[in-house]
Formats: C-alpha cells, sequence, structure tokens
C-alpha cells in the first residue's frame, strides 16, 4: 500500500479505536480529533534549538494556511521580548506563557543541554517555579522536542510514562524513571514526545495527523516536500 494512502487509512481508525484504548488509560480527550481549531503554543527560553521550533512552526504554520483549523503562538518563559537561539537567531517573542491559559498544544524545544550551565533548557529544568508551572500547565496535550523532554521529566511529567528523546539524552531520561522508547515519536495520548532535533517535523505532523486528519498532514508534506520519517509509537 502506498504511504499516504496507509496514513489515511490509519488515520481514520484512530479517532475510534484509539480513543477507547486512550479512554481506559485516562486519556481519552487528548486522543480524540478535535476537527475544529488546533490551538498550538510552542513555548521559547534563550539558548532554545532553532530547528526544533522552526520545524514544528512550519509543519503547522503551513497546515493552518491550508486548513484555517490552526492556530500557533510563539509563548517566552518570562516576560515577553527578545529570545536568543542556540545559533544566534532573533526571536521577537510578544506573549509571555501562562500556564493557566488554556490550550490544546503546548510544545517544549530543547537546547542547551550539553552546557550545563549555559542558557537552554538547563535553566528551565534549575526554575522550580517554572517547572511547577510546567507541572500544573491547563493544556489537553504537552509535548517535547529533542532534550526538550527533559524539561517535562525534571516537572515530573514523564515519570513512569513511555517516551522519548536526543539519544544522547536517554540515559538520563531514563534515570528519571521514564519509559524510554526506541522511536522517532512516542504517542501517550496528553504526552507526546519526539527524539532529536528534526523531529520536530515528524511530532507536528503527526499532531496534524491526530487532530484535524491525514488530509491535512498530506497538503503540509506537500507543501515542505517533506515526508514524515520513522515510527510513531502509540499506546496499544
Amino acid at each position: 500500500m502506498e504511504r499516504r494512502d496507509f496514513l489515511r487509512l490509519s488515520a481514520a481508525s484512530t479517532s475510534t479505536a484509539a480513543l477507547a484504548s486512550l479512554a481506559a488509560a485516562g486519556t481519552a480527550s487528548a486522543a480524540q480529533p478535535t476537527r475544529g481549531t488546533l490551538r498550538v503554543q510552542i513555548l521559547l527560553f534563550d539558548g532554545v534549538e532553532e530547528q526544533d521550533v522552526i520545524g514544528p512552526l512550519a509543519v503547522l504554520g503551513h497546515a493552518g494556511h491550508q486548513h484555517g483549523k490552526v492556530e500557533v503562538m510563539l509563548v517566552k518563559q518570562g516576560a515577553p521580548g527578545v529570545v536568543t537561539g542556540t545559533f544566534g537567531t532573533k526571536f521577537a517573542v510578544a506573549t509571555s506563557w501562562n500556564p493557566n491559559v488554556a490550550g490544546d498544544v503546548l510544545i517544549v524545544p530543547g537546547g542547551g543541554y550539553a552546557a550545563k550551565n549555559g542558557p537552554g533548557v538547563n535553566a528551565l529544568i534549575k526554575d522550580s517555579a517554572f517547572l511547577h508551572d510546567l507541572g500544573r500547565a491547563r493544556h489537553a496535550v504537552v509535548a517535547g522536542v529533542c532534550t526538550g523532554v527533559m524539561v517535562l521529566a525534571a516537572a515530573g511529567l514523564t515519570k513512569g510514562r513511555p517516551c522519548t528523546t536526543h539519544h544522547l539524552a536517554k540515559a538520563d531520561l531514563a534515570a528519571q524513571q521514564a519509559r524510554v522508547i526506541d522511536a522517532r515519536v512516542v504517542d501517550d495520548g496528553d504526552l507526546v514526545t519526539a527524539g532529536g532535533v528534526t523531529s520536530g517535523l515528524d511530532l507536528a505532523l503527526w499532531l496534524v495527523t491526530r487532530e484535524l486528519g491525514a488530509e491535512a498532514a498530506i497538503g503540509a508534506e506537500a507543501v515542505l516536500e517533506y515526508e514524515q520519517r520513522g515510527t510513531v509509537w502509540r499506546r496499544p
């Protein structure tokens, strides 16, 4: 079967079969396709890996342009202002992240994990107030890209749950009592995680498939001239 035909068929079955199985796990609300507007926030912070931001932003942006059902907002940890990425890219972010504002998806990128005392995810991991807020955030789905998953782990969101991260951080994730899965994207209902750097493209394409349907994902793929890579692990 051609890959895109398979994608259409598998996505069509997700809203029924996956919903029934995830209901037993207490994550049914996150698994059900919204078919309405998908509201996504991408968290930015100094030291963020640019590709972890741009990949999901491009996928979701193109899906929104074609289908009008995606709203993407860049939000900043702390006061609004300019965020400097790992390689010096400047992002002007006009909105602070607020854990009390409900949304469909919050995406936490990675960046700077090797620099333990520099900007990047390690600064977030050391910020107890931020971790407390992340742990109580009112988002239906929290998603982590690359070493952004280590921030989710520090907030207690991955303990005992299937997830993945950049291959260089998998041992650290396992040490945080996560169930590390060797897959490019891991979907555990209200927790969706992806491996290193470019896998943010695949995470976003999977979210579009899951929440808006295969046609929306195929449309984004066509514009990007990119096809989703690797395996998406889902709870049986």
